[in-house]
Formats: C-alpha cells, sequence, structure tokens
C-alpha cells in the first residue's frame, strides 16, 4: 500500500542521477514541482459506508514518490504527522535522503518515535553513509532501517548497524543504470548476519555483476533476480 501525500523531487545526492522515477528517461522526466497531491487524507479517507479507505493492519509506503523531508513540503507535514498519529493501526514506513532535515515540522509530542512509524535512510556510498547514519542514530526514532538503494560501491555498515532493525539493498534501474555487483550485497548481507540485523535483496539493478560477468537484466526481472539469490534474511518479517 502506498500513500503519497505530494509528488516531485529533485537531485540531491549521487544515487538521484539515474533515478528511475524523475531522472533521465523516466516517465516523471522533468516533473521537479513539488505539490500536495489529490490523495493526501489517504489514511483518514473513509468510503461511502463510513469505513475506513485503507484497512488497517496495512503497511503503508509514505511518500516513496517523493521525500518526506523535501523543504517544499514543509507546510504540509505537520498535517501529515496528524493523520499518522490517527490511525495507529497501520505501519508507516518513510525513506528519505534528506535526513539531515528530520527535525523539521517533527510533532510536539512525538517523544523518541511513534510506534507505528519506521523512518528509513538511503545511502548509496561509504561517504553517504558515514555521512548519514551518525545523524541518523543521533535522532530520537524508535524504528530505523537503512536502504542501500541505488548500492553504487561496497559499503561497510558494521559501525551502524547495532541500531538498525533492517537493510534493504537494490541496484540502480534504467538505461544508464550504474552496475551492482553480487560482492557488495554478500559482503552487506554478512554485516547484517553478523549484526543480527534482517537484509533483503531486493533488486539486482539493470545491470548485475556476478563472478566477473555483468549481466542485462530486465526491469520486470530484476526483484525475482535478487529472490533466486536466496540472500534474504528475514525471520517473518514482513516487507512493504
Amino acid at each position: 500500500m502506498n500513500w503519497e501525500p505530494w509528488s516531485g523531487c529533485y537531485k540531491v545526492s549521487d544515487g538521484c542521477t539515474y533515478c528511475y522515477f524523475y531522472g533521465p528517461y523516466s516517465k516523471r522526466h522533468g516533473q521537479n514541482t513539488v505539490q500536495k497531491t489529490g490523495e493526501f487524507d489517504k489514511p483518514i479517507a473513509k468510503t461511502a459506508k463510513g469505513t475506513p479507505k485503507i484497512q488497517g493492519g496495512k503497511i503503508v509506503a509514505t511518500c516513496f514518490a517523493s521525500d518526506f523531508f523535501i523543504p517544499e513540503a514543509d507546510e504540509w507535514r505537520a498535517e501529515a504527522w496528524e493523520m499518522i498519529k490517527q490511525r495507529p493501526d497501520l505501519d508507516f514506513l518513510i525513506l528519505t535522503k534528506r535526513i539531515e532535515r528530520f527535525p523539521v515540522s517533527l510533532p510536539s509530542d512525538w517523544g523518541d518515535g511513534y510506534d507505528n512509524v519506521n523512518i528509513g535512510c538511503t545511502v548509496e556510498n561509504q561517504s553517504l553513509a558515514d555521512q548519514r547514519l551518525p545523524l541518523f542514530l543521533s535522532y530520537p526514532i524508535k524504528r530505523r532501517f537503512v536502504a542501500c538503494a541505488p548500492l553504487l560501491e561496497r559499503i561497510d555498515l558494521s559501525p551502524y548497524l547495532s541500531e538498525i532493525e533492517h537493510v534493504t539493498v537494490g541496484g540502480e534501474t534504467g538505461r544508464e543504470a550504474r552496475i551492482c555487483d553480487y560482492d557488495w550485497v554478500t559482503d552487506i548481507r554478512e554485516q547484517c548476519t553478523a549484526a543480527e540485523v534482517t537484509f533483503w535483496f531486493k533488486n539486482t539493478g539493470s545491470f548485475f555483476r556476478r563472478e566477473g560477468v555483468v549481466q542485462k537484466v530486465n526491469p520486470f526481472k530484476e526483484t525475482g533476480l535478487a529472490k533466486e539469490t536466496g540472500l534474504d534474511i528475514l525471520n517473518g518479517k514482513k516487507l512493504f
């Protein structure tokens, strides 16, 4: 289940260069105007019978078509937090490349975090991991995950995993996508195993290198090929 309270985004780091959603050759190329969507109130919207349009128990991927902490949405974020608070029966996933803006528009009753909010920080290379993750871990967040997507090089997450619940890894998708290497993926998996953190290899990306051979992968087969590697360590964890 997705909830896109606003749409529109723009490059903020190296992983954005060939973004499958807004980058070159995407159907939404050039749509970098950040604006509210027609589903802004989706979490609290009701049917004609008065029942919630989103049934309880769902995992809600939030603002994956933009960034929840993008500056242009500062005036709307407080209202979004309020809707999240009103639906404790839903599990909201918020993924960001702008973790430094996390304190902006934070609810006054946030405390150490809402039980139904899982904040994810994206890191695509070692430099950004070392820049973003110490900041990420310094904020009051109950539930944290890291997304190495797109994975652009070998990354050592081990200094940060003691306070992380889950790690997702994925390659880059697109005509000009950069290579994702199998060894980089297994290296992160080993780090997660040592730290007893769940791990999900989400997708291979368009160009997947294994044992020195680069395979061009159909976009619709990237997830399946990643699953075939058998690398996931989920321990019953539900995936969005």
